[in-house]
């Protein structure tokens, strides 16, 4: 599975921006979809989860302005990221879990997101 995420940019404080990441290849072996973001010198860290049903886990500290959403059709993820902070700043990953293997994760590359003060 190959996973490509866009939408990043440069925002002001207070902003929003929308990410999107698409799957190819196995998709079929495509089970729950993820976001992680890794700021600058810091460690990467789980934004949150939808499972294959539309269920979504978020950290506490995104609850109420990140959403996450899924297009099984479009073997897509999305990310909708509101009243953003200058600490939200990071490069953003999508993840997909593998159905046959559980707990094994797929990664794509990352798209920078920029929150200016």
């Amino acid at each position: 599975v190959q996973l490509q995420a866009y939408g990043g940019g440069l925002v002001q404080a207070g902003g929003s921006l929308r990410l999107s990441c698409v799957g190819s290849g196995n998709i079929r072996d495509i089970n729950a979809m993820g976001w992680y973001r890794q700021p600058p010198g810091k460690e990467r860290e789980s934004v949150g989860v939808i499972t294959s049903d539309g269920t979504t886990h978020y950290v506490d500290s995104v609850k109420g302005r990140f959403t996450i959403s899924r297009d099984n059709a479009e073997n897509a993820v999305y990310l909708a990221v509101n009243n953003l902070k200058p600490e939200d700043t990071a490069v953003y990953y999508c993840t997909a879990e593998s159905k046959r293997r559980i707990g094994v994760w797929y990664w794509g590359q990352g798209t920078q997101v920029t929150v200016s003060s």
